[in-house]
């Protein structure tokens, strides 16, 4: 979405960013504009699927079943089968070789809009590749709320939390039928990995944590409010390695930051040859 004179309007708009050369680029652009939609990775092409096409303001908004790929080494957006129900906040992620659409607000594509049941709400939506085609796994996200991201790591799914509370006090992971609580990872409050600095905010607010995965380690980034005459920002990363059998978290320097930052989307992690 982007805001302009008069008023806010949902875009097609790619953006392509050289992490060497520090620049944006123009893509070429959706063949739906949308907001609020599920993305992934898989085989080295962009996919996304779901999300919104219009606003409340102009009508009922509703998730849209859209779902299209994109081939960076020709600039082209190629539509995709439909999901087989409507979906936004949804959430992409790319699991044995195949393109996985979690949760999100789900309704059913009929005439009146109607709202999907429970199982359909927490389901998830799988794409193969070689087959062009989706099939629907029900109750795989086991939650009626969307999921705030899921990163797959050796072959594991994991998630910290849901659109509502990205952090819900651990770490879980997805053994093909169920999600459990990974061991070791059990955190009240992410903060309190930060009793030993000195400066760490009192009744510290988080205004963001984002996590991306890099071999077996889980990296959180989280941001804090901090209070005073003037508004600053604690930024931090927190670490839990996977792999680890106890001693799993590490937390990393935090920085000050003037101003009050917000994250409006995930990060993501670059491999520089």
């Amino acid at each position: 979405m982007i805001l302009t004179i008069k008023g806010i309007k949902v875009v097609a708009t790619v953006l392509r960013y050289n992490i060497r050369t520090n620049q944006w680029f123009d893509c070429a652009p959706l063949g739906v504009a949308r907001y609020d939609f599920a993305c992934t990775v898989c085989e080295n092409k962009i996919y996304v699927a779901g999300g919104k096409s219009t606003l409340a303001c102009a009508g009922p908004a509703h998730g849209i079943s859209s779902a299209e790929v994109y081939d960076p080494d020709h600039d082209r957006w190629t539509p995709l089968p439909n999901l087989r129900i409507l979906r936004y906040k949804c959430i992409g992620v790319t699991w044995q070789g195949k393109v996985y659409i979690v949760g999100g607000f789900a309704e059913r594509e009929d005439s009146d809009k109607t709202m999907a049941s429970i199982v359909e709400r927490s389901s998830a939506e799988v794409y193969d590749t070689q087959a062009r085609k989706w099939d629907l796994i029900a109750g795989m996200w086991q939650l009626d709320v969307p999921p705030n991201q899921i990163v797959a790591v050796n072959g594991t799914l994991f998630s910290s939390g849901d659109c509502l509370n990205a952090w819900k006090g651990h770490i879980e992971a997805y053994d093909g039928k169920l999600w459990n609580e990974v061991d070791g990872s059990h955190k009240r409050n992410l903060s309190t990995l930060e009793d030993n600095y000195e400066n760490w905010p009192q009744n510290d607010q988080r205004l963001y944590l984002t996590m991306a995965p890099i071999g077996t380690r889980l990296f959180f980034l989280a941001g804090y409010r901090i209070g005073g005459e003037l508004p600053r920002t604690m930024s931090v990363v927190h670490m839990f390695d996977t792999s680890a059998t106890r001693d799993a978290w590490r937390s990393f320097e935090p920085m000050e930051l003037e101003g009050e930052k917000e994250l409006c989307s995930h990060c993501c992690v670059v491999q520089l040859s």
